[in-house]
This record gives C-alpha cells, structure tokens and sequence, in this order.
C-alpha cells in the first residue's frame, strides 16, 4: 500500500511522541507536533485536521503497512503505547522502505567524490551495506564501529531541532561526579560526537556560566523553555574544536607544542593515523621516531597518549610529562598491591 512522504512524517512524529512517556499526549498534542513535523521538513503551514491523525493512528494500529502499533489510551484522554519498549522503527523494513532507501542510497552516491561531500562517504557505504543485507537475508559484510548499549542518542534530533529553531531548552543533567542531578535552561549551539558518545556545545543561562559541554549519555530530561535563546557571540563554531583531542576544552585556552617519540615498531600506526591533524615528524632513527602535535592538555590527551604505553614517551611539555609520570605511577602502585581475593579463570569459565 503506497504511503506518502506527509503520512510517513506524522507516523514517526505520532511514534516519537508515544515513546516520550515523561508527558501525556492528548490527541490535540500530537496534532501540534505532527503539524510542527511538516512544516519543518516539508514547509507546510496549513496544519493537519483532526480526521487525519486519527486515521493516521488506525492505521499504525493495523497490520496494513506491518506496525501493528499498541496504542491505547488512558484516562479516556492520552495516548500512548501499551508496550514501552514498542517502536515502528524496530519492525523489519518492508518492500517500500527498501525501495525508498535504495532511492536515497542512489542519489548520495551521486555526490561521492565531492571535496564538500566527503563525510558522506561512510554514510553511503553504511546505507547500502543495510539494504544488501536486509534484501539478502544475509551476514553485513561491513562492520561499523558501535555501541549498541550507548544512552542518549535519543537526544540528538531533539536537540538538533532546537538548535536550528533557536530555542532554548530545559536541561534535566547529572555528571559521573555529581550527586544529584540539575536543572537549568541551555541555549545549544553545537552537537559534537568523539568516541561513538556524543556532547552537545553551549551556554546555561545562570549567570556568569561558561560554555558547557554537555555529554548526552547524561541527560535525564529536556523540555523546551519560554526563556530567551542566547546566541553564540564568542566562538567559531566551525573551529572551536580544531586544537583539542576530545572536547574538553574551556574558553580562553591556549595550544601546547606537545612532543613525543615512538619506537620504531609502533611509529608506522601513527604515520598512518596521526593523533591529530597538527601532527608533524621532527626527527628519527632506527629506535624510532619523534613528532609534535600542537593541542589542549586535556583529559582525553592524556588518556591518548598512555593507551601507547611503554610503545610512548613524552617529551614535552614538562608540564604533561610529570602528569604522565604521575598517572604511570599510580597504575604501577596499583600492580602492587597485594589482593588475594579475585575470580580466577578455569577453562573459560569464571571461578566463583
């Protein structure tokens, strides 16, 4: 059965919004946020009726287009998914999914070879390497770097939105160091991902607050807010993260000529992918060879450059050297310690 572009908007903004159980959908609501959705993606101010979202809920209800979606409603008046974990975008893709994709998959690969195009090359490779096996039923032959047990996804397109819409947001947020979390408004400027985890740049509006990065694994909630968007005046966004490993970095921060030599044998793995696009060689022999980088100290540096271990020894700044020194210490301290209580392995099993 032939569904549109506009259907297939308000089923995901209609799945969106069931999904979100920190508030109660009336039917009015989701009218607002699929009127919302069009207007945004298809520019279309005219709205949608009331008939059309509830026919639109009928028929994620029913098996014609394969959800079979469980929505209900509660207290005569809410809707939302009986199932919490349901979501059309779990259910295998059908034949027109698979059509729709290979359209898209062709029309990407028509800009491969651009210089202003060139991040879409995974993309393209991710997208057809999905319908070739989705269409054959078989094994992916392309294994992308992920973690499927990563939180805060969910986060990106809602922030996305209110960064592109200028609007500020009301950011639930607790740190791995705070004891609870907190509440603030947050004007977002910059989604940033590192790592497979994902941040998002900006300003909190309590006063005298620097930029944050916030890391979306450890937002708890975020509504949108009536308080003034604050613009970004300070930085170049395209820049900002040019001089930093990570995206620790604070306002006002200056690079450091980072020095360091790699033996011989591991000195081709950092050749071939440099730490950092600043990355020069300075000089070599046959033990090895020695680079600079010119960087941020931050946390992410010096967790960089101790994964090499003893393949690694810094040179400067002295500043990061006795840092290093330091966190190599405290790793051979821990060596040290006498602990004779621990699971032991017992062919490939774990002793209790």
């Amino acid at each position: 059965m032939p569904v549109n572009r506009n259907a297939l908007i308000r089923y995901r903004t209609i799945d969106g919004c069931l999904q979100n159980r920190q508030k109660k959908w009336t039917l009015d609501d989701l009218i607002d946020a699929c009127a919302e959705a069009l207007y945004e993606y298809q520019g279309i101010d005219s709205g949608v009726s009331r008939r059309t979202i509830q026919a639109d809920i009928e028929m994620m209800r029913s098996n014609k287009l394969g959800y079979e979606a469980p929505i209900v409603v509660t207290d005569k008046k809410y809707y939302t998914y009986a199932d919490k974990g349901y979501s059309i975008t779990n259910i295998p893709l059908n034949q027109q999914d698979m059509q729709v994709l290979g359209e898209v998959s062709d029309l990407l690969k028509q800009f491969k070879g651009f210089n202003h195009f060139t991040d879409l090359n995974e993309m393209v490779s991710k997208l057809e390497d999905k319908i070739y096996t989705q269409k054959t039923q078989s094994a992916p032959v392309i294994d992308f770097e992920k973690n499927d047990n990563l939180k805060g996804l969910d986060w990106i397109e809602t922030i996305r939105k209110a960064i592109v819409a200028r609007k500020t947001m009301c950011v639930t947020y607790q740190s791995f160091k705070a004891r609870a979390a907190s509440t603030f408004c947050f004007s977002g400027y910059l989604l940033k991902e590192y790592r497979n985890r994902w941040f998002v740049l900006g300003r909190s509006h309590n006063r005298y607050s620097p930029l944050l990065t916030l890391a979306l694994d450890r937002i708890q909630a975020i509504e949108e807010h009536e308080d003034s968007y604050r613009d970004n005046t300070d930085i170049d966004l395209a820049t900002y993260y040019n001089d930093v490993l990570g995206v620790t970095k604070s306002l006002g921060q200056r690079d450091n000529l980072v020095v360091f030599w790699i033996d011989a044998a591991n000195a081709p793995y950092v050749i071939t992918k440099p730490l950092h696009h600043t990355q020069k060689l300075l000089k070599e022999d046959e033990t090895g060879k020695i680079f600079s980088i010119k960087v941020i100290m931050n946390f992410e540096l010096e967790r960089e450059l101790l994964g090499f271990g003893a393949k690694m020894r810094v040179l400067g700044p002295r500043l990061l050297v006795k840092q290093i020194k330091q966190q190599l210490q405290k790793t051979l301290d821990h060596y040290n310690i006498q602990n004779p209580e621990f699971p032991h392995e017992d062919n490939g099993q774990i002793a209790e």
